[in-house]
């Protein structure tokens, strides 16, 4: 008989699906835009311990990310908050469409990640640029624009991000266990870094209803390559009824269904 391949994995087999998941550096064409919304909005998406932080300001990423080993490139997207913990500045996403099962999954699981499956679709045609995420058949996001120059290449450095990890009672009671507040920390290297005149168009979705947090003004939009290696930690536990208010940013609504 062979190998029984939902048998038991060797330690060395464990240790390379971990580094490939978690650690492993891969590169992307992104196209992203920051943007000022209104800052009540934020103040409302941001459960405790995060707030604001001095600048009202959403980032939108659309990606295009090369794995190698031979398989094609996957589309990934982060509709995100700027936001604080203690004295750290980071990015608190609200939604994270990628379109495949393996991207959704691993960054839910061991990240606590905000991911969905969704079309993240990104074009470049001569200098034309064209950017959109969609689900459940509507187009929310969305960024055109023009290539009008290359910008000075963005020096190394390290993001991070926020997010809370929690797995639902089967009971329907709340969480198995009181949330973890993940700080996921991503170092990146740039290879070119173009700038966009473009713009950003939000429509309304029940589902996803980024159509909130309304551009008020486009601070930019760039088309870049860039490498990303991330690495996180778990900084506390915190309160169940902190976060549960807050369970829809991760699991669709679907009480909207049939709402006008």
């Amino acid at each position: 008989m062979g190998s029984i391949r939902y048998g038991a994995k060797s330690p060395d087999q464990l240790r390379n699906r971990e580094l490939e998941a978690t650690s492993v550096e891969t590169w992307a064409t992104t196209l992203t835009a920051i943007y000022e919304t209104d800052p009540e909005a934020i103040a409302a998406v941001l459960p405790q311990p995060l707030r604001p932080s001095a600048q009202p300001l959403v980032r939108v990423t659309f990606a295009s990310v090369d794995i190698g080993h031979g398989r094609p490139p996957f589309g990934a997207g982060t509709f995100s908050v700027e936001a604080m913990h203690d004295d750290i500045v980071g990015g608190y996403p609200l939604l994270m469409p990628m379109t495949t099962e393996q991207a959704v999954v691993g960054g839910r699981e061991t990240f606590g990640e905000p991911k969905k499956l969704g079309d993240v679709t990104l074009r470049r045609e001569g200098d034309r640029v064209h950017g959109w995420f969609a689900r459940m058949g509507i187009t929310f996001v969305e960024i055109e624009g023009t290539i009008t120059g290359e910008l000075p290449q963005t020096p190394d450095r390290t993001r991070t991000d926020f997010y809370y990890k929690f797995l639902l009672d089967p009971a329907g009671k709340g969480f198995d266990a009181d949330p973890s507040l993940v700080h996921c920390h991503r170092d990146e290297k740039t290879r070119t870094v173009f700038n966009i005149d473009g713009t950003v168009t939000l429509r309304e979705s029940k589902f996803d209803p980024v159509a909130d947090l309304p551009v008020l003004r486009v601070r930019s939009i760039e088309l870049a390559e860039r490498s990303s290696k991330q690495y996180a930690e778990i900084v506390r536990t915190v309160p169940g009824e902190w976060v549960m208010p807050f369970v829809h940013q991760r699991y669709d609504d679907l009480s909207v269904v049939g709402t006008e």
